[in-house]
């Protein structure tokens, strides 16, 4: 009954949002472009203004605009989404224009943009631009900076961007709340000078956190920080998009973190620069090789390396966060010989299984019934078995014949003669081993700390 209520409520903010648009405002307003897919759309070139080199956002969208006498209008609008976090589960979120998170912005410094921010939520909100520089009336603090924007109004925001970078737009009204439930998006503002900072390809993406109880759909907002689902972009493991590259791309990725815990990002097959933060790019001289680069609460890191031919893991290094569903409570049971009692169960309970005695390895390697609306702990399929990840993990796909602005799957990598690990299969001799102390009748002259000897 509740989850009628609910919708009942949330059903009357959305009518009534529509209800307080008049013709003629709807007509002055831009276009609010919605998107529910969770497949990444292709990078758009702009169709108007200046120049630039499109991102791509994984799983995700960039907001289209329209041009009014030299200001780029964009419109946003803060409402319920559901939004499938891997395919077997999808979850009851807030966010922007039909996704969480919401669509990606993206303009050019310089440029002037016009921002209208159409709230259907059940309560008041507003939207903050996260790093970016502004006046301090556009910087959108609920009672601080601007009234909240009440259910079913509309507010608008206008300001040059100043200043190239990647940053982020959330709320800053019940924002413990309205965060939890995948508010949330990326504003991308590109250098004026085509020339400047290009790359090939330019993936961006914000990491973001749910605790959602199996079998159920709707995050729980107070958890602090034993959250079960960590994903990117409102998704996880092996729902994330690929990100697919030609051999010698210089790619650049761009992570913005709003979860409650900092995220270690690893890549594997290449070392990488730090070339951004939420503050700017990082000078050439400023910059050094990494294979993980730390993304802390709040913050933005754009990093760029040469891609190497192959299927590279990407993935945070954190363990429990390459996990699904996780439950906390769960015992450790390696070397624990449960097998009487497991006998035992299972005549109550014919489809029991022992788990965890040797190790989890295994429940990558089995189907087994989860409850509805969840996932397995570890799952995801490779060319040679089970991955046994979830949450934050993808694949870095490089391939020598992908084409300028290519993003379909290439499919698995087919590794050249002699680059495979492979199974030894020949002799192997009996280990050498040390030969132990033998023990002698040697006295041992023992100093007490009050400086008497004693044996």
């Amino acid at each position: 009954m509740n989850d009628r209520r609910n919708f009942l409520r949330t059903a009357g903010v959305t009518a009534l949002g529509a209800a307080t648009v008049t013709r003629i405002g709807a007509a002055s307003l831009p276009e609010a472009a919605t998107q529910t897919s969770t497949t990444m759309q292709p990078p758009p070139a702009p169709s108007s203004g200046r120049p630039y080199s499109p991102v791509v956002t994984l799983n995700g969208w960039s907001l289209p605009w329209r041009m009014k006498d030299g200001v780029k209008e964009f419109h946003i609008v803060a409402e319920p989404v559901v939004r499938e976090l891997a395919p077997g589960m999808k979850a009851n979120l807030w966010g922007y224009n039909g996704t969480s998170p919401g669509p990606t912005i993206e303009a050019v410094e310089g440029d002037r943009v016009r921002i209208f921010v159409t709230n259907k939520l059940p309560e008041a909100t507003s939207i903050h631009w996260h790093g970016m520089l502004l006046p301090s009336g556009m910087d959108g603090v609920s009672g601080l900076t601007q009234p909240a924007i009440a259910a079913g109004k509309t507010f608008v925001y206008e300001f040059v961007l100043t200043k190239s970078g990647t940053f982020m737009y959330h709320p800053h009204a019940d924002e413990m709340l309205q965060m939890a439930m995948g508010m949330m998006g990326m504003f991308i503002v590109h250098p004026r000078d085509i020339r400047q900072f290009k790359v090939d390809r330019d993936f961006v993406f914000l990491l973001s956190a749910f605790d959602i109880e199996p079998g159920s759909a709707t995050p729980k907002v107070n958890t602090m920080l034993d959250f079960n689902l960590w994903a990117w972009n409102s998704r996880v493991f092996p729902g994330i998009d690929p990100l697919i590259a030609r051999t010698g791309d210089r790619v650049r990725i761009r992570v913005g973190n709003l979860t409650m815990t900092n995220h270690p990002m690893h890549l594997h097959g290449h070392h990488f620069e730090v070339t951004g933060t939420d503050g700017g790019w990082v000078p050439k001289s400023a910059r050094w090789p990494e294979v993980t680069t730390d993304v802390a609460v709040g913050q933005m890191r754009a990093f760029e390396f040469v891609a190497n031919a192959g299927d590279w893991a990407f993935h945070c290094h954190k363990s429990h966060h390459t996990m699904n569903a996780m439950g906390h409570d769960v015992p450790t049971m390696i070397g624990v010989d449960a097998r009487g009692v497991a006998e035992k169960i299972t005549k109550l309970v014919p489809d029991y299984m022992q788990m965890g005695a040797s190790g989890m390895h295994e429940m990558s390697e089995m189907e087994m019934p989860v409850p509805n609306n969840t996932l397995p702990m570890m799952t995801g399929s490779g060319p040679f078995g089970g991955v046994a990840m979830g949450g934050m993990f993808s694949v870095v796909k490089v391939r020598d014949d992908v084409k300028p602005g290519d993003f379909k799957d290439p499919g698995w990598f087919k590794h050249p003669a002699g680059t495979l690990a492979r199974e030894y299969t020949g002799e192997l001799d009996p280990p050498v081993r040390g030969q132990e102390p033998k023990a002698d009748a040697t006295t041992l002259d023992a100093r007490k700390p009050s400086g008497h000897k004693g044996h």
